[in-house]
């Protein structure tokens, strides 16, 4: 049973009647705490954001774009329109800056989406105002203490919060993996570039340029805000990324500094003023271990650190929290025991260590070195080929993760593709099914309704008929289930390809249960999953 106390294992309380603020604290109002924040208001989760910044406003356009995977799941809940709307679907993917095309690749969304990190956020703040996310701006976390019980917060006010969980989603320098006392270990920085967001009066030569020392980069960036030109006569408005000689930079560049090394490397500084935004950036990679101390987590740049290429950061972040909201909800509101927390860790944490991986080589062959040179060349000329590309691309747009949840149909521990279905309503998508970010439990073999038991009021059941092929990106076609349980993450939890085997165990080990049988009804040919499934009492998780 839940080591939580009786009071928040009830599904219907509410925080103040527990003497707490919220269930669960996010610190943290980027993508990954306005993601994390959602997927929890959605299971009826009462959760509390809190930010340093006063509104959604970012110093600079930073990075941006969404990849194919962060948009499949922001379809699974009915959020993806607005982003759509508000950028560009393009093909974004690239390996050290080659870019790799998925337009062929088997999913409704063979592309990504052109946004600026800006513009995500605030289409994020909308997605948790709307699902009724309250958040707490100018707000300064100063340290957390936990108990058996809850985290204590003590703000910088002199206020003190209390949850009952807090996930730190604060970034590189998080507080909350601080007082956690979580490792952060990795590799140090070996390259450093300056960053700046700032008028020129001559036009340079848009694009790369390669030194000795790395790669520079200037491009143009609109003139527009706020719907309005802010355009001014005889200057253009440019994103400068400049490589500096060390690594030793600690704090953002000045715009003196900028000049200066635009001076050494282009020299010229293009008559370079009124910088509106200065920073830099390292290649140093760095990943929490582990993920979850206590009552306390993170995700997000607070759980891992890499070298941007690629642009997998933001959308790893946002994959963190599908994957960590609807376990923590599962755990607040008493349906699994909080030892189902330990698979964010299991599930989340190798796919992090594999970004770092890519990252690091990704900056590795960014160098200007003769062999680095042939390297890349080498590498190019194996990407053009189309089983490395697809393979690569798949990482890159995170449509080939696999969580091991034992062998099996190749669907088990795989995203599961948004096919249409036939059902006695009419036909829908996969993922309109998971809009309320319920399991679902799809029956392929017969159109008979199943008793689910206990499970009636959590997991979603549904007959249907699937006319599609079954392709999964880089594993290709594989045969048709007869049943699936689809985890709220869109993640394939049980497999049937005839029988019922398994999916008792599945559905304890996911979505909670203590009792020892639930009957279904017969099937006609004894091949479908109507039939008596014997449940295991407080069965352990999986490890």
């Amino acid at each position: 049973m839940s080591t939580l106390p009786p009071a928040i294992l009830s599904g219907s309380r509410s925080p103040s009647s527990t003497g707490l603020d919220a269930d669960v604290i996010i610190v943290g109002a980027g993508p990954t705490g306005l993601t994390l924040a959602a997927e929890l208001a959605i299971a009826k989760v009462n959760v509390l954001v809190l930010e340093r910044r006063a509104n959604q406003d970012l110093d600079g356009s930073r990075a941006g774009g969404l990849h194919a995977r962060t948009l499949e799941l922001l379809e699974t809940r009915g959020a993806l329109a607005p982003f759509l709307a508000a950028g560009a679907p393009a093909q974004i993917v690239g390996f050290a800056w080659m870019p790799l095309d998925i337009s062929d690749f088997p999913t409704r969304h063979p592309y990504g989406l052109a946004l600026s990190q800006q513009d995500i956020e605030r289409q994020l703040l909308a997605w948790a105002t709307k699902c009724g996310v309250s958040i707490r701006r100018n707000t300064v976390v100063a340290q957390l203490m936990q108990d058996e019980h809850a985290v204590t917060v003590p703000l910088d006010d002199g206020e003190v919060l209390r949850g009952a969980w807090v996930v730190g989603c604060d970034g590189a320098h998080s507080v909350v993996r601080r007082a956690a006392g979580m490792a952060f270990e990795g590799s140090p920085p070996s390259i450093c570039h300056i960053l700046a967001e700032l008028r020129l009066r001559e036009t340079p030569a848009w694009g790369l340029k390669r030194d000795v020392l790395g790669i520079h980069a200037i491009g143009p960036l609109p003139e527009t805000g706020g719907g309005a030109s802010n355009a001014v006569p005889g200057t253009v408005r440019a994103r400068v990324m400049l490589t500096e000689a060390g690594v030793e930079r600690r704090t953002a560049p000045t715009l003196d500094e900028v000049c200066q090394r635009l001076r050494e490397v282009y020299g010229q500084d293009f008559g370079a003023h009124d910088a509106s935004w200065l920073s830099w950036f390292t290649d140093a990679a760095r990943q929490a271990s582990p993920y979850r101390v206590g009552r306390l987590l993170v995700a997000g740049d607070a759980a891992h650190v890499h070298y941007p290429t690629g642009g997998q950061g933001l959308n790893l972040g946002m994959q963190d929290a599908f994957n960590l909201g609807w376990k923590l909800a599962q755990v607040v509101r008493g349906i699994s025991d909080e030892t189902l927390l330990d698979s964010y860790q299991r599930e989340r944490h190798p796919v992090a260590a594999r970004v770092l991986q890519n990252t690091r080589a990704q900056s590795a062959l960014l160098r200007t070195d003769a062999q680095t040179e042939a390297l890349r060349e080498s590498v190019a000329s194996w990407l053009v080929m189309n089983e490395p590309r697809v393979a690569v691309a798949a990482m890159l747009a995170g449509l080939d993760v696999h969580y091991d949840l034992g062998h099996g149909h190749p669907l088990l521990g795989r995203r599961i593709p948004d096919l249409r279905l036939h059902t006695a309503d009419g036909p829908t998508h996969i993922a309109t099914l998971l809009h309320d970010a319920r399991p679902l439990l799809i029956d392929l073999g017969v159109q008979d309704s199943i008793d689910i038991g206990p499970w009636t009021q959590h997991v979603r059941m549904i007959n249907a008929e699937c006319r599609e092929r079954w392709v999964l990106p880089v594993i290709g076609e594989v045969t048709p289930p007869r049943g699936l349980l689809v985890r709220p993450d869109g993640h394939v939890a049980w497999v049937s390809e005839g029988g019922t085997s398994g999916l008792a165990e599945a559905l304890v080990q996911w979505h909670g249960c203590t009792v020892n049988t639930t009957p279904l009804a017969a099937s006609k040919d004894g091949h479908s999953f109507m039939s008596e499934i014997p449940i295991p009492s407080n069965p352990p998780l999986a490890t």
